[in-house]
């Protein structure tokens, strides 16, 4: 089959606008909302099989009549296609984003804006995705720029293939299976990569390139298979509608919580290979029919700027109504805004440029290319360096006073960290790589803080709510001759109930983490421990809240006693009080009035800790430390005390809040214990 010559057949193929139509409103519902289309996501991966068919057809074409691949010409195409656009939406982004958008947010949409421009915005998700402190940071007006990027990596190495192939058939008459031979490896390789990442690290693998290339690849393998011949006509109409069906279920049956991509991937991956491979159908109800009507080719003739254009309207909209999720009137307005600047973008900014063949070579392309990137660079820093003028507060104590003003209005503006400076005002513990990370199951050599010549060795176990204290036990190491041995995890409450993970899942890992800390505190023999465990994390198996709460505080004994034989005394605190969702942006938006981001203490404390029923099962040797009342007072629980910010995001304390609470956790230590 695959050594007869190629097809010229026709080029346009007006049911495939109709499937971009289809992947383009399926992004945009589930955006506008998720309940509509709980897995309208897959929108984006459709769109991967039609981009990867259209580019191969293109590259085979050349590669079959001319012997030969511009490597050049063809990202001349992409530039001319491109970037008009792109640069268009992301310039005008970046403006109304400096005007819009909380000071706190703009400092990683600047970011984005210029990773966005140079294509490895999925990059830069990526590794914020696993990267525990950025994992609550609100979604940016350009982070849907990821898809464009996994396709422009891909397309780096792509064509390669077809020069290969097309000199090897210049010199050793090689033939097309040769080359499906290639474009499979890509494909299976990258599939194995998919399934197996998405199982270990799902948040990143949705943004890789790697867990991506095969769905390009299907689309390009069904290129080069139909570039030789079609399926036969019976087969073709239920196809289209076979393709259709499996779009559809996915779209309504996947959701946030489905593993992704993986293997839950190539359901519409097929799906959206199935519609194309269906080709045009004679019969007068086949899905190409309905593909190729007027409507659907309107909407996918402009589906790439629809797909620039909406989900920045939509972040903009969230920010000016202060609300989580768009109300129906104002989604179909965004969609109509949408549909009309995209409809715009098309007529005055695509179309120009394709038609008077502006982008003509590759010089005229690199300087647009390169035009594009240091425009939208400006644009984000000038946005950078409003963040970087409003965050220029220096720590005074007269001013920052921290607890000690507990129960007063702050009386300046002047807030410690600032509020678009909060976010990092972490222990050092986090730059020093202290923290252990969800995969992790071995603590190895703990970081060890406090004075060289200590005679008391302190242990600090637990989560990240355990971590926040480490800047207040490092001035009482400081000051108390203490060596302080670190062995805190993300996400992992010091308990041998095996807990729910950041995915939802079984966290085994955890279990596995607090077992082996149990080992290393046999061979310390530390005088004192220190634990503390966040509220939010229940066990695997979920139940009611009074049972789950039972099962936490009962691993919790367990795992105690194993350390009570191995050390001194354990030292408990009581968890954090939790802030509204968006306190720093809150701050921020009322530097003037804080006490409008204050929450009520019911709803700072909405979940029972633990911790205090698993304390209360020992007689003596476990000590139950509350220091609630430094938080909040008069039944709430404010963002600022004494001009210093509190949070630094919904369930952290700053480090520097923390600190300042050091000599209040010595006395309530004393009263408790001494080491």
């Amino acid at each position: 089959m695959f050594t007869a010559p190629a097809r010229t057949g026709r080029r346009f193929r007006p049911e495939v606008q109709g499937l971009r139509a289809v992947a383009v409103l399926l992004v945009l519902a589930y955006h506008l909302d998720p309940a509509l289309l709980p897995g309208g996501y897959v929108g984006v991966d459709v769109f991967f099989v039609i981009s990867g068919f259209l580019i191969t057809s293109l590259l085979y074409r050349e590669a079959d009549e001319h012997g030969r691949v511009s490597i050049g010409g063809f990202y001349v195409r992409r530039v001319r296609r491109l970037l008009p656009a792109a640069t268009t939406v992301l310039l005008t982004t970046g403006v109304v984003a400096f005007f819009v958008l909380p000071v706190t947010r703009l400092a990683d949409t600047a970011w984005q804006l210029v990773a966005s421009a140079a294509y490895v915005e999925n990059l830069y998700l990526a590794r914020q995705a696993v990267d525990y402190l950025a994992s609550d940071t609100p979604p940016s007006p350009v982070q849907h720029f990821w898809s464009l990027s996994v396709e422009e990596q891909f397309y780096l190495v792509w064509p390669l293939l077809f020069v290969v192939w097309a000199l090897a058939r210049r010199r050793w008459r090689a033939e097309a299976r040769t080359l499906i031979v290639l474009l499979g490896a890509v494909l299976v390789l990258s599939l194995a990569c998919s399934v197996l990442l998405t199982q270990r690290e799902a948040a990143s693998a949705y943004f890789l390139p790697l867990t991506r290339a095969w769905e390009l690849a299907v689309g390009g393998l069904l290129a080069v298979g139909l570039a030789h011949g079609s399926l036969p006509e019976r087969w073709r109409p239920f196809l289209g509608w076979l393709g259709l069906a499996a779009v559809a279920v996915a779209a309504l049956t996947y959701d946030d919580g489905t593993p992704f991509p993986g293997w839950a991937a190539v359901l519409p991956v097929l799906g959206g290979a199935a519609v194309i491979a269906a080709e045009q159908s004679a019969g007068r109800l086949s899905a190409s029919r309905l593909l190729s009507t007027a409507p659907a080719r309107w909407i996918g003739d402009m589906s790439y700027s629809l797909y620039l254009w909406h989900w920045p309207l939509i972040v903009f909209a969230l920010v000016l109504t202060g609300r989580d999720r768009l109300g129906p009137l104002e989604a179909v307005a965004i969609a109509a805004l949408s549909v009309l600047l995209a409809w715009g973008t098309k007529v005055w900014v695509e179309e120009p440029v394709r038609d008077r063949d502006l982008v003509r070579g590759g010089r005229s392309a690199l300087a647009v290319a390169t035009a594009g990137v240091v425009t939208v660079a400006a644009v984000g820093g000038a946005v950078y360096m409003r963040v970087d003028r409003e965050g220029s507060v220096t720590f005074d104590p007269a001013v920052h006073t921290g607890p000690a003003a507990l129960g007063r209005a702050p009386d300046t503006v002047l807030i410690y960290p600032s509020p678009v400076r909060a976010e990092d005002d972490v222990p050092t513990l986090y730059e020093d790589d202290c923290q252990a990370s969800p995969t992790e199951t071995d603590p190895g050599d703990p970081c060890v803080y406090g004075p060289e010549d200590a005679r008391v060795d302190v242990a600090v176990v637990g989560d990240s709510h355990s971590a926040q204290w480490v800047p207040a036990l490092e001035k009482l190491a400081a000051e108390r001759g203490w060596r302080l041995s670190v062995y805190t995890k993300s996400s992992c409450a010091f308990t041998d109930t095996v807990v729910r993970g950041p995915d939802g899942g079984s966290y085994t890992a955890c279990r596995e983490w607090n077992r082996a800390v149990v080992g290393e505190l046999d061979g310390l023999r530390p005088d004192l421990v220190f634990t503390s465990s966040s509220t939010a994390g229940g066990p695997a198996e979920k139940s009611s809240p009074e049972q789950e709460r039972a099962e936490m505080a009962e691993g919790m004994s367990r795992l105690w006693e194993d350390v009570a034989r191995v050390s001194g005394e354990i030292v408990v605190l009581r968890d954090t009080p939790r802030a509204r969702k968006d306190v720093v942006e809150c701050v921020a938006s009322h530097v003037e009035d804080p006490s409008r981001c204050e929450r009520p203490v019911e709803e700072a404390f909405d979940d029972a800790d633990p911790q205090e029923d698993a304390a209360r099962s020992f007689d003596e040797g476990v000590h139950w430390l509350d220091l609630s009342d430094r938080f909040c007072v008069d039944g709430g629980c404010p963002a600022v005390i004494g001009n210093v910010m509190v949070y630094r995001d919904a369930g952290h304390i700053t480090s520097t809040y923390i600190a300042l609470l050091s000599e209040d956790l010595a006395t309530r230590l004393d009263a408790s214990v001494r080491p």
